[in-house]
């Protein structure tokens, strides 16, 4: 159990990235065996970032066992806790990456590279750049765009630029939120825990939370009323569901920064109304693209 534990199986619900080009590409549609097939690939795909992101997550906590037990959450962490040991912790995280990328190679081999340059990128960032202020928010945000390319990749779709960037802000609008938590959670005891919080303010990062929020609103509604967007879907009425991803995104900003949650994941998992809304957008969404 502890071994499952240390794969971090809750924030597999990030890797969901990996479905948006199965449904915005419109491979819900169509022939049975074609559906079928579509969705295998984005499953396989999903399972490829759960191993990969399980992977990383697993060199990270080797790395930040000691400020880890600085936190009131991450302290119960089993590695943190010792009662995973460093060298079994170890093992696991490097057959969780090689299984996923012999599994990414033989589904796609374009899957393998991308998911190569994931954990390549997010070993970077455990080393390195998660000490350097913007710039941890900045490769965590790539992390998940290289999500959503993936799951293009996998279903031989295109994807459209205005959704690349809207994921971007999107997950440096989660990633800030996250920083604001920990400093809101951990007070002066933040710096300690995070190098990079050194650099941030509940000032700066509430004004951070504001820009990338606007931004990713934007580029979903510039997605939502592009002439490709209206090519493929017949219909721009995507953008009638702005209101609801309003919602949503301003929820998580005013609890993220009372401190009401840990980080994206705990909010997205906890949060009833949250929860509410999303789903009803997604309803919409597949509603519009695919019945309307």
């Amino acid at each position: 159990m502890k071994y499952l534990e240390i794969m971090r199986p809750a924030d597999w619900t990030k890797n969901m990235f990996v479905f948006a080009a199965f449904i915005f590409g419109k491979k819900l549609a169509g022939a049975v065996g074609g559906v079928l097939v579509a969705f295998g690939s984005a499953v396989g795909a999903f399972v490829c970032f759960c191993l990969a992101a399980s992977a990383v997550y697993i060199f990270n906590d080797i790395i930040d066992r000691d400020a880890d037990r600085l936190h009131p959450e991450k302290g119960k962490r089993p590695i943190a806790a010792g009662t995973v040991s460093v060298g079994s912790a170890a093992v696991m995280s490097i057959v969780c990456a090689v299984v996923s990328l012999i599994g990414s190679y033989v589904l796609v081999p374009g899957l393998a590279v991308i998911i190569a340059g994931y954990i390549g990128l997010m070993v970077l960032y455990s080393l390195l750049l998660k000490r350097v202020m913007i710039l941890d928010c900045v490769v965590i945000s790539v992390g998940f765009c290289l999500r959503a390319v993936a799951g293009a990749v996998v279903v031989g779709v295109f994807i459209s630029p205005w959704l690349v960037i809207c994921t971007f802000a999107l997950c440096m609008f989660l990633a800030f939120g996250k920083r604001r938590s920990e400093i809101a959670q951990l007070r002066e005891a933040s710096e300690s825990f995070r190098e990079a919080l050194a650099g941030y303010t509940p000032e700066l990062l509430a004004h951070m939370l504001d820009v990338t929020s606007g931004l990713a609103i934007a580029c979903f509604v510039l997605y939502a009323m592009d002439d490709q967007t209206h090519r493929l879907f017949g219909t721009n009425n995507l953008v009638y569901t702005t209101p609801l991803v309003l919602y949503c995104v301003f929820r998580f900003s005013a609890l993220i920064q009372k401190g009401r949650y840990s980080g994206p994941v705990q909010f997205i998992l906890n949060d009833l109304p949250f929860q509410i809304g999303f789903i009803v957008w997604v309803v919409l969404c597949i509603g519009i693209i695919y019945v309307a």
